[in-house]
C-alpha cells in the first residue's frame, strides 16, 4: 500500500510540473494589454453626436442605414438603449416621429495631441449638428469640426483643452501579418471597452475605397467602436478602425482599420485648410486580369489598364490613351489597379511625373502634369469662388447645377445638386447632398427650367422629385405651402 501511495504522489507532483511548466510556457507567447489598457486608454475618448431629423425622414440618426439589423440579440440591445425607430423602444420612441426631434449617435476618437485636436472618422460626425467628446475622466467638451474627407473616412476635432493625454503614432509599414493588435473604443456606448486579435492582411483595397491601403485585422469591433485607435504591443497607434463586414451590424471577424500615416496625413491638411488636396488624373481603370492580358499580349497581369480618359484632363493631355497599362508611377511600381489611385492622390497638383506605360506591346515613359481632384457632391461646402450665392427656392432647397465630374458619375445625366434643405423638401426627408434628377416625371434639364416648373404648380399642391442619393434612386413627395 505504502508503495502504490508513493508512486500515486509521483505521478501527481509530475503532472503539476508539466502543468506548471505549460503554463508558463504558453504565459510567455500570450500577450498581456493590461500595462496598454493603463496606460493608452486616457488618450481614447467618447463621441456623441447629435442630428436633427426631419419628420418623414427614412431612417436618419439611425445607427444602419438601413434600418435595423434583423438580429435577436442586437435587436435587444438597440431596445435597451432607446435607440429612435426601433420597435418596441421606451418612451414612444418606437412610433414614426410627426415632427422634428433630435437623433443621437455614438462613435469613438483618440487625442492627436495635448492641446485638444481629436481625430475620429468622418463617418462618425457627418450631418451633425453637436459634436460632445467625452474624456475617460468623465470631462464633456463641445467639439468643433476642423474639417472631415469622406474619401479616407478621416475628420479632425477640436476641443477646448490643454494638457490633454496623447497618442503616440506608431509606423503600419512595420505591421506583420499575424501579429498582435488590440483596439479602444465605445461599442454600444460601452466606454473604454478593450478587444484583441491579430492583424489578418496588409494593402487591403475595398470598393469605392480606391485611397486607403486598409490594415484587416479580427479584433471584435462594433457599432460604437468606429473612430477608435488600434494599438500595437508597444502601445502605439497604427491605424484608426474604420469599418467592419457584417451581415447582421455584428462583429464577424472582418475589420479594417486605416493606417495611422495615411490619417495624419490628412489631418495635417485639414487643420492647414479645412479640406484635403489630391492629385488627378482623369482617367478610369480597371484590373488586368489574365484573360485582359493574353488579348493584349502582356506577359503578367501587373498594372492598371486604362478605361476611359475624360476630355480635357490631365491624362489626355499628357497623352494617355485608353488600352494604356499603367505600370509605374513617378518611379513606383504599380502591382494592381488599386496601387494607381493612392499614388496619384498622394502626388502634388502641378507636379510633372513620368508614368510608365505598356502600349501595344511597347513601353513607353510619359510626362504628365498632375491636376487637382474635384471635389465631388459630399465634400461640398460653399458656393465656388465667382458664382453668385444660391437663393432658396419655395420649397426649402438651395440646388447648384452639376460640374462635369459629378455627371459623369451619374452616367452623364443632368441633375441638381442640394447644396442646403430647408422647409417642406427637409421635412419630406430630402438631405443636403441628395441630386434632383426629376420633376414630376420631368427630366432635369438646368437650375432655370426646374424653376419655372416648380414656380408653374399650384400652392398647396404636392410635386413628386425623383432623387440620387448615393446609389439609390427614389421618388420623394413634398407638399408646397398654401397660400
Amino acid at each position: 500500500m505504502n508503495k502504490v501511495n508513493g508512486m500515486v504522489r509521483k505521478f501527481i507532483a509530475a503532472t503539476a510540473f508539466f502543468i506548471t511548466f505549460s503554463g508558463n510556457a504558453f504565459s510567455k507567447d500570450l500577450p498581456d494589454f493590461t500595462e496598454l489598457a493603463e496606460k493608452q486608454g486616457p488618450a481614447v475618448v467618447n463621441i456623441s453626436i447629435t442630428q436633427v431629423v426631419h419628420a418623414g425622414g427614412p431612417n436618419v440618426g439611425l445607427p444602419f442605414p438601413g434600418g435595423i439589423p434583423d438580429d435577436e440579440a442586437l435587436g435587444e440591445l438597440f431596445r435597451r438603449f432607446g435607440i429612435p425607430g426601433m420597435p418596441g423602444a421606451p418612451d414612444g420612441q418606437g412610433a414614426p416621429p410627426q415632427q422634428d426631434y433630435k437623433s443621437q449617435s455614438l462613435g469613438s476618437g483618440f487625442i492627436l495631441s495635448s492641446d485638444g485636436y481629436v481625430l475620429t472618422n468622418a463617418h462618425v460626425v457627418r450631418d451633425a449638428d453637436e459634436v460632445i467628446v467625452k474624456l475617460s475622466d468623465k470631462r464633456e467638451f463641445k467639439a468643433k469640426i476642423i474639417g472631415a474627407d469622406r474619401r479616407t473616412d478621416i475628420a479632425l476635432l477640436k476641443i477646448e483643452a490643454t494638457g490633454l493625454p496623447k497618442i503616440t503614432p506608431g509606423d503600419p509599414t512595420t505591421l506583420k501579418v499575424g501579429e498582435w493588435v488590440a483596439a479602444i473604443g465605445s461599442p454600444f456606448g460601452l466606454e473604454n471597452t478593450i478587444t484583441a486579435g491579430i492583424v489578418s492582411a496588409k494593402g487591403r483595397a475595398l470598393p469605392q475605397e480606391n485611397f486607403v491601403p486598409f490594415i484587416q485585422t479580427d479584433v471584435a469591433i462594433n457599432p460604437g467602436n468606429s473612430g477608435g485607435p488600434l494599438f500595437n504591443l508597444r502601445g502605439e497607434v497604427v491605424g484608426i478602425n474604420s469599418q467592419i463586414y457584417s451581415r447582421t451590424g455584428g462583429y464577424m471577424g472582418l475589420s479594417f482599420a486605416i493606417p495611422i500615416d495615411v490619417a495624419i496625413e490628412v489631418s495635417n491638411q485639414l487643420k492647414a485648410s479645412g479640406k484635403v488636396s489630391r492629385g488627378w488624373l482623369g482617367i478610369g481603370i480597371q484590373e488586368v486580369n489574365k484573360d485582359i492580358a493574353e488579348a493584349l499580349g502582356l506577359k503578367n497581369t501587373s498594372g492598371a489598364l486604362v478605361a476611359a480618359i475624360e476630355k480635357g484632363s490631365p491624362a489626355e493631355k499628357g497623352g494617355l490613351e485608353s488600352g494604356d497599362v499603367i505600370t509605374k508611377f513617378d518611379g513606383k511600381p504599380v502591382e494592381s489597379s488599386s496601387d494607381l489611385p493612392r499614388l496619384v492622390g498622394a502626388t502634388r497638383a502641378g507636379k510633372t511625373v513620368p508614368v510608365d506605360i505598356l502600349r501595344k506591346g511597347v513601353v513607353r515613359t510619359l510626362s504628365i502634369s498632375i491636376g487637382e481632384m474635384p471635389q465631388d457632391k459630399d465634400e461640398i461646402a460653399a458656393t465656388p469662388k465667382g458664382q453668385a450665392k444660391p437663393e432658396v427656392n419655395r420649397i426649402g432647397l438651395i440646388l447648384r447645377e452639376l460640374t462635369p465630374q459629378q455627371k459623369k458619375k451619374l452616367n452623364s445625366k443632368d441633375g441638381l445638386l442640394v447644396v442646403d434643405a430647408q422647409g417642406p423638401a427637409a421635412q419630406a426627408g430630402i438631405r443636403r447632398g441628395d441630386v434632383i434628377l426629376g420633376l414630376n416625371n420631368n427630366e432635369i434639364q438646368g437650375l432655370e427650367q426646374f424653376n419655372k416648373q416648380l414656380a408653374a404648380v399650384e400652392s398647396g399642391r404636392t410635386v413628386a422629385l425623383l432623387v440620387q442619393r448615393g446609389d439609390n434612386t427614389l421618388y420623394v413627395p413634398v407638399k408646397l405651402a398654401s397660400k
